[in-house]
């Protein structure tokens, strides 16, 4: 993976740094594609066969260009690189590769010994596309490029005993012409997009084991395992082993009850004990899995194990993968259990589908086309609705406001997230989507919790208390609207420790507001729906019958053309637009308008709400476990690149690797469902000492988390 690097990047990269390219023209082309990545308005003027000095006075960057196109006596006391023009002086001798030989062995000593000290790069000859040369070049000729290329290598590499030379072979420019050199004006000098891609690697050579960056996949050492990290290892490493104790124990009590003969029919006659699986055993099980299943995330995307490819998006790549899904929800269909509006079949579904799109959304790259940019951000928002609406129904109506609920809901959405910012040295913040839905999910039970709590029972069409209630809503749709134009209180409360620990992201909460607030407001519109829905289920205003229509003919006819009006119009818009953050602006008001479109289209017909995609229901069961192990085991360097298990077969990789991608995710979601029985004991005594242990393993966690931060720094 290469990683595009800024001019902030580069000049802090470089700083105090000299720079210096010796060759010919095609030198000259590299060393002005690598400064203008430093300075992008620096002019490619002065004589051709001159020296050429750059420098950057602010950040005290030298990079400069040295006329040498031959391995001489001038370039010995440079020591560095010849190119093309030896073989044009000498017309493409034998004699000239003879003395080419003789001039790289007595430079070789002089190159080393300053590699030493300093990085050298050799850069290897590009070919040619011989049918544009120019006639003062014809005797330039791939055949003897190879030549004197295999000469280079061969010398260089050879000229320190018993060890790997320190001179490094810079190969990737030749490569690189090989594909686009037919796209040259003269045949001679690359295109510039293909010299620029030269340049900007030849920066991560230099800079990315200086910055570190995550998606820059060469040249930087594997990160040193943390002490986290280290606690984290053990802790798996002695779960298995304590699951193998646990089995072996287990099967050889189980050989004891061999089945015994009877000895009238002659017939084995089995032992039939009915042993129940302790929960000791589940914890250890669960934790060996859980263990190789993190060893699997840690070999993907932090031990260098595994190739890294950069995204690059076509329409074909998102468009062709969406249809062929499309085609397979529709194909796997089943009637519903219930016909109620967004049962939880339906919800499986539609969480489901929105998850596959959002995966092909990541790999193709697809985040660089505005139009399905935005139509994805509905996609985010109607999770979060999901979570309005889903929440609140369940605290309206079953009245539950008991502390096993909220720790039920907080592990199932955070287990995962938390193991993963432990074994993967990665902030909280960094897996934006659970803090969004587990802030949130606070949010509604503090807001359905607190005095008074209204909940449908007591309410019992009473007007009093769904007066109440909205009046609950109005004052959290008030502190949504402080909070969202008032940056400076939002980030001091979420800079407190130890809020700052789970929310921060490089040294700042800024990203975290930008999150929220980008879907501010679909919360809010998901319980204000629920709330609605709820209200007429309660006065038998919806027909939910199987096959009928959810209001009279008419109301429903009218009512469905407009949702489809109103699906298409924001589509149009979302396609018109032109600037991310102008959009991103308008998004958090009128994201709700698809979201409440495609409930009404998908509910309002008898027989639409009566089946449902079994195929996308099922990847629904496990959406969350799916977006968040995309991160490493899908995708690659947190995100930016495509994790490569198969080189040199694309398709291959991605069936492999997609296959291995959701079996863990459904195992994990299996683990978590086992873990929440155990951990999370309906007990309330029980419970509480449970969670005094839990936050005291966060503290120390906290305490360990900002050792690590200082030590860094």
């Amino acid at each position: 993976m290469m990683h595009k690097y800024k001019i902030s990047e580069a000049k802090n990269c470089l700083v105090d740094k000299h720079i210096a390219f010796i060759g010919d023209s095609r030198i000259r082309q590299l060393f002005y594609s690598f400064v203008k990545i430093i300075n992008p308005q620096f002019k490619e003027e002065g004589n051709k066969h001159e020296n050429i000095p750059f420098e950057d006075r602010i950040s005290s960057v030298k990079v400069d260009f040295l006329w040498h196109p031959e391995v001489n006596g001038s370039m010995k006391q440079c020591i560095k690189v010849w190119t093309e023009w030896s073989i044009k002086i000498h017309n493409g001798s034998n004699e000239a590769l003879s003395q080419y030989k003789t001039n790289i062995t007595s430079i070789a000593p002089l190159l080393e010994k300053l590699a030493k000290t300093s990085d050298v790069y050799w850069v290897l000859q590009d070919p040619v596309y011989e049918d544009l040369l120019s006639e003062n070049r014809k005797m330039i000729t791939n055949e003897k490029i190879d030549a004197y290329n295999e000469a280079a290598v061969s010398i260089l590499n050879s000229s320190t005993r018993n060890s790997k030379s320190n001179v490094k072979m810079f190969s990737v420019s030749k490569l690189i012409a090989q594909e686009t050199i037919m796209e040259s004006l003269d045949g001679l000098h690359l295109p510039e997009k293909s010299r620029e891609t030269s340049a900007m690697i030849l920066m991560n050579v230099c800079c990315n084991k200086i910055l570190k960056p995550v998606d820059g996949s060469c040249c930087q050492p594997r990160p040193p395992l943390t002490l986290i990290q280290k606690l984290a290892a053990c802790f798996f490493t002695l779960s298995i082993i304590g699951y193998l104790i646990f089995y072996i124990i287990h099967r050889n009590a189980h050989r004891k009850n061999k089945p015994c003969t009877d000895l009238e029919s002659g017939e084995d006659k089995k032992n039939i004990i009915n042993t129940p699986v302790s929960s000791l055993e589940i914890l250890l099980q669960s934790f060996c899995k859980l263990g190789l299943i993190m060893a699997y995330f840690y070999m993907c995307d932090r031990a260098n194990l595994f190739m890294k490819e950069n995204k690059f998006y076509t329409h074909s790549t998102f468009f062709i993968p969406i249809i062929y899904i499309l085609v397979l929800g529709v194909f796997y269909n089943e009637n519903t259990k219930e016909t109620k509006v967004l049962n939880r079949e339906q919800t499986d579904e539609w969480k489901g589908w929105m998850q596959l799109v959002i995966l092909i959304y990541h790999i193709s790259g697809a985040s660089t086309f505005l139009p399905v940019y935005m139509h994805i951000r509905v996609l985010v928002a109607a999770y979060l609705f999901q979570t309005g609406y889903g929440h609140f129904s369940y605290f309206w109506i079953k009245g539950d406001f008991g502390i096993h609920r909220v720790c039920q809901v907080l592990f199932r959405l955070n287990f995962l997230v938390v193991v993963l910012c432990i074994v993967m040295d990665r902030p909280y913040q960094f897996y934006y989507f659970v803090p969004l839905v587990t802030v949130w999910f606070m949010v509604i039970y503090v807001t359905l919790a607190l005095w008074p709590q209204i909940i449908q029972k007591k309410a019992n069409g009473n007007c009093f208390w769904h007066f109440g209630l909205l009046l609950k809503l109005a004052f959290l749709l008030l502190c949504i609207c402080f909070l969202a134009y008032s940056q400076g209180a939002f980030e001091k409360i979420f800079s407190l420790w130890p809020l700052s620990k789970c929310f921060e992201l490089k040294g700042n909460v800024y990203e975290w507001w930008f999150r929220w607030r980008l879907d501010r407001y679909v919360v809010f519109h998901g319980m204000l729906f629920a709330f609605i829905y709820l209200a007429l289920q309660k006065r038998q205003v919806l027909s939910e019958g199987k096959g009928e229509p959810l209001f009279s003919n008419k109301i429903s006819n009218v009512l469905l053309f407009i949702s489809v009006v109103s699906f298409l119009t924001y589509s149009i818009w979302a396609s018109s637009c032109k600037n991310k953050a102008e959009c991103n602006e308008l998004h958090p008001s009128v994201s709700v308008v698809q979201i409440l479109a495609f409930i009404l289209i998908r509910n309002i017909p008898g027989y639409a709400r009566s089946i449902y995609s079994s195929f996308f229901a099922w990847f629904g069961k496990i959406s969350l476990e799916l977006f968040i192990c995309q991160y490493h085991i899908w995708l690659a360097a947190d995100t930016r690149g495509i994790l490569v298990l198969i080189p040199g077969n694309p398709t291959l990789n991605i069936i492999v690797s997609t296959f291995i991608f959701v079996c863990v995710a459904h195992e994990i979601s299996q683990i978590t469902n086992d873990l929440a029985q155990i951990i999370i004991p309906k007990d309330n005594s029980s419970l509480l000492k449970r969670l005094a242990c839990i936050a005291a393993f966060f503290c120390g966690l906290l305490i360990l988390s900002s050792i690590q931060d200082k030590s860094r720094h």
